[in-house]
């Protein structure tokens, strides 16, 4: 089971991460922006943690003669997820130190202009900044930002375990495909 957890974490790891590293470009250029963001990342983590699904149909059908428990599934799934979610926040870290401060004034930008667009009062706007505030100062310290980045991409792994064991959990589900013997 290690080994199917750490493979398929790996893969699941270098495709978000690697893909959150080559999409970062693209804030700079205008392509990817807070609107559409959100798409893209959510979107790459779906993709990257489709190895969840690969590595339980793997350890079933390679090590578990075709049969798996839903929780053995689960297990597989989070341990994967897990992998990939410490990958993903380390990608976010190595963004984070080339434009950090720059990408967190641009967010900060947004935020308030959706509030202003909304029709936010004066008075929400300063209560708004005083938590963006103390927000901003907490996301400084990078052990709670590596924590509050893993938190972004866990439910998503979290969704996709849960499907996958209990898809995977029958038997006639994408049997394995048998050899013909002679």
């Amino acid at each position: 089971m290690k080994k199917i957890v750490i493979i398929y974490g790996l893969i699941a790891g270098t495709i978000v991460g690697g893909l959150m590293l080559g999409t970062m470009p693209l804030w700079d250029t205008g392509v990817l922006n807070f609107d559409n963001g959100h798409l893209v990342g959510y979107t790459t983590m779906v993709i990257a943690l489709s190895m969840v699904f690969f590595g339980i149909k793997s350890f079933r059908d390679n090590h578990a003669a075709g049969n798996i428990t839903f929780g053995k599934g689960v297990l597989i799934g989070i341990l994967i997820t897990l992998v990939a979610a410490v990958m993903y926040a380390l990608a976010w870290e190595i963004s984070y130190s080339q434009m950090g401060d720059e990408f967190m004034n641009k967010m900060t930008e947004h935020y308030f202009e959706e509030m202003k667009a909304e029709g936010a009062t004066e008075a929400e706007l300063a209560e708004a900044r005083a938590d963006w505030i103390g927000y901003s100062d907490m996301y400084k310290n990078p052990v709670i930002r590596f924590a509050i980045t893993i938190t972004e991409i866990l439910p998503v792994g979290l969704v996709i375990t849960l499907l996958s064991a209990a898809l995977l959990r029958k038997k006639d589900f994408l049997p394995p495909t048998q050899t013909a013997t002679t």
